[in-house]
């Protein structure tokens, strides 16, 4: 007679606790861990985290085994992540008290598919925002998700290890793992890159290169240039002078009263004014000086805050401060930092002296 051993049925409240208690000890060494933490219903929300999910899914390989990773970390059993480039390190709770160690390696973007990205994102991508939002065109979203040629990794670009006993070539850790990374990417879209060993910056730059290129050869092409007020004064800082001399010499000469007993009206003769750059000289009296009416332009204004912030100050702030719009508030920040008026200290947030 032979007997097999089947293991207790722990229930999802005991792992739950469990996970809870090992990520306690974990803290009190080491503060800095950053567990993963699934609220709601959807493991991912972000156009990001789903399509990360999505692509994992839809392998053969993958598709029967990383079903096993989406109840542990639902019950917060991935208890530390950490993405860097070109890998993913966890620690996750299994049924043993002692957690383990999951290792995931990911090949960087070969430049060809990089490159044919980048052409795509030219013709389709408005802003850094709206890419790391998901807010772009259908098409280029596809373009990022097709299969063996796109944004997201195959299996065949993907290494994983972790230290438990399991001899399946995914463990429910490794699962568990990388649907942490979808979650991940809901909080910091960003990190996908790195994970993928390309800079974001080379595809925004690519972006405005193109599109500037794209600005230069129209303007070749228009014979005459009109530049309105409100461009003067964005670029030389001042308001154009809205008085004109008829309503400068109204507040110094008195009009005319009427005289009801003559039947006709004789024209009324405007005595001679000698306007110059500076002043309006009245006909036997003494010069009037002429003040230009000017005020800071938006890209002074906006100047004049991130220098007088010692600390630095972000993009959020300059927006409540001055009421303008993001993204002229972006593209004078981006300008400025350009020409080294300003420096940013950290991810969006900028000063004007260097540290």
């Amino acid at each position: 007679m032979s007997f097999r051993y089947y293991p207790r049925y722990v229930s999802v409240g005991e792992k739950k606790e469990k996970a809870q208690k090992q990520l306690k000890k974990l803290m009190a060494k080491n503060p800095n861990i950053t567990p993963v933490v699934i609220e709601g219903s959807a493991l991912a929300t972000t156009w990001w985290g789903k399509s990360w999910n999505r692509n994992l899914e839809r392998y053969a390989d993958y598709s029967n085994r990383i079903g096993r990773g989406r109840s542990y970390v639902r019950i917060g059993a991935v208890l530390d992540i950490k993405i860097n480039s070109g890998k993913v390190e966890a620690i996750v709770q299994g049924t043993r008290t002692k957690p383990y160690d999951v290792a995931i390696k990911i090949k960087e973007i070969s430049p060809l598919i990089w490159n044919r990205i980048k052409a795509a994102a030219s013709k389709q991508l408005d802003s850094l925002q709206d890419l790391l939002a998901g807010k772009f065109p259908k098409a280029l979203g596809e373009i990022f998700m097709e299969k063996n040629n796109g944004l997201f990794p195959s299996p065949e670009e993907i290494e994983f290890e972790c230290s438990c006993p399991d001899w399946a070539s995914m463990c429910k850790h490794v699962a568990a793992t990388l649907y942490a990374v979808g979650a991940r990417l809901d909080k910091d879209p960003g990190l996908f890159f790195k994970l993928r060993q390309v800079e974001i910056s080379d595809l925004i730059s690519h972006v405005v290169k193109d599109r500037t290129n794209n600005l230069l050869l129209a303007a070749e092409k228009k014979t005459e240039r009109v530049i309105e007020d409100s461009a003067l004064e964005d670029l030389f800082g001042i308001d154009m002078e809205t008085e004109t001399v008829a309503e400068i010499t109204s507040a110094y000469i008195p009009a005319k009263k009427k005289q009801a007993s003559k039947p006709e009206k004789k024209p009324v003769v405007s005595p001679k004014i000698k306007k110059t750059s500076n002043v309006i000289q009245f006909p036997g009296k003494a010069p009037v000086p002429v003040k230009k009416i000017t005020k800071e332009s938006d890209s002074a204004r906006i100047l004049k805050i991130v220098k007088r912030a010692k600390d630095g100050v972000d993009i959020a702030t300059l927006k409540r401060k001055t009421g303008i719009e993001d993204k002229k508030v972006r593209s004078i920040l981006y300008n400025a930092y350009k020409k080294g008026t300003i420096v940013r200290i950290s991810r969006g947030i900028y000063t004007g002296k260097r540290k």
